[in-house]
């Protein structure tokens, strides 16, 4: 058969299926990412029938997938409200940083995989799914609720640590001295803050300047500046996926919120190459191996989350009630332990790295909309019989938060 037949074959299968499987996700109101990453390990390296002539083009639509996924993350966000996040919660962005990247790096140690496999291996345990976690709190009908906001701030400061942390990885795993390192941190850091400082006060000059009433030119204008400056990032050993999310964040008013309905579907078809991508490029004979530590791993991890975002609710003032949620919605991991993960498998410097980054999503992306949706009951419930067994209890407004009175409105 000729190459460009079975190419489109090929491809038009992957894309149907991707487009099956979504719909089936759909239907019972989950995140469609473990099965995305289970149909690449059915037909990649080891699995039931593996690609052949459109592994490369599926290689080039994942890297725009990820280029994708963190421009629409910075459309989602302007560069006053990261500014005004970074002020105001910093201190759950460093608790959030300790609780969940330490168990990763610890882990990375303990199974003799050296440091830099232990600073990829907590990025992967830090970052939570902020796209499963936005859909968790639109079903569950929680984006009014009180606990939303702090939710939020917290994924708000891991995605512009992204900012910080993908240069420093990126420069790791390419063997840079402490030297090159150091450089490719600072022009990272220098970028950024430039970025910011003419989001703050050129912002609406740019937006200008992109802005157009045809959405063909709109789409083509946007389309072309993100990938041109994640290719200049990526020359400067920045990232991409850097460059991308600094573009998103520049974008701002009518344009960002344009941008953001035309870019959506291209986003959601090569985020799913993506993750198919990096099923293929892990064999699924390597996962039982590493499944007993990516079940330890999604253990501790969902309970760090689950104490991070309780602490930072507590700090912000929300019940207990609250605090348990934004717990809970915290839990899932997703596309940024994957692109994390992805980095470190291209390198090649630890190939049980992948498999147990693959296990440990496909864990918790099904644990986190459950924990989202049961740690708060399950956590009344728990503390109602401890408070019952008492013999005295000195009443509190938080202890009335807790179990509101039935005249009482629902907590928002």
């Amino acid at each position: 058969m000729h190459s460009s037949a079975t190419f489109l074959i090929e491809f038009g299968a992957i894309i149907l299926g991707l487009g099956l499987l979504g719909r089936f996700a759909g239907r019972f109101q989950f995140s469609p990412i473990p099965l995305y990453l289970l149909a690449g390990l059915a037909f990649g390296e080891g699995g039931l029938l593996p690609l052949g002539t459109s592994e490369e083009f599926v290689a080039i639509g994942a890297e725009i997938g990820v280029i994708l996924l963190l421009l629409m993350l910075g459309l989602e966000y302007t560069a006053t409200d990261l500014v005004s996040n970074l002020k105001t919660q910093y201190p759950a962005g460093l608790v959030d940083a300790a609780l969940n990247a330490l168990p990763g790096a610890a882990m990375a140690l303990l199974l003799g995989w050296g440091p830099v496999a232990a600073v990829v291996l907590a990025g992967v345990t830090w970052i939570s799914s902020s796209g499963v976690i936005a859909k968790v709190l639109g079903d569950l009908g929680r984006l009014g609720n009180r606990e939303t906001p702090v939710i939020l701030s917290i994924l708000v400061l891991e995605d512009l640590s992204m900012a910080v942390y993908l240069p420093i990885i990126t420069a790791l795993l390419a063997g840079a001295g402490l030297a090159a390192g150091s450089a490719t941190l600072a022009i990272a850091l220098g970028v950024a803050g430039l970025v910011l400082v003419v989001a703050v006060r050129y912002g609406r000059h740019l937006s200008r300047f992109v802005s157009s009433d045809d959405p063909e030119k709109l789409l083509l204008v946007v389309l072309g500046l993100t990938l041109l400056v994640a290719g200049v990032a990526q020359q400067l050993q920045v990232s991409a996926a850097v460059g991308a999310f600094l573009v998103g964040i520049a974008l701002s008013g009518e344009v960002a919120e344009g941008a953001h309905g035309l870019l959506s579907p291209l986003r959601d078809l090569f985020a799913a190459v993506f993750f198919v991508f990096f099923g293929l490029h892990t064999d699924p004979a390597s996962i039982p191996p590493v499944l007993l530590p990516a079940l330890a791993l999604a253990l501790v991890t969902a309970g760090t989350k689950i104490a991070t975002g309780y602490w930072a609710a507590k700090r912000a003032g929300i019940s207990a009630k609250g605090r348990w949620r934004a717990g809970g919605t915290l839990v899932a991991r997703g596309e940024f332990s994957i692109v994390i993960a992805g980095l470190a498998v291209t390198s090649g410097i630890e190939p049980r790295l992948g498999p147990l980054a693959t296990a440990y999503v496909l864990i918790l992306v099904i644990v986190g909309p459950l924990t989202a949706r049961f740690t708060e009951p399950i956590a009344t419930r728990l503390t109602g019989r401890s408070r019952r067994s008492t013999t005295t209890v000195t009443e509190t407004p938080q202890d009335r938060d807790l179990v509101p009175s039935p005249d009482a409105p629902a907590e928002k």
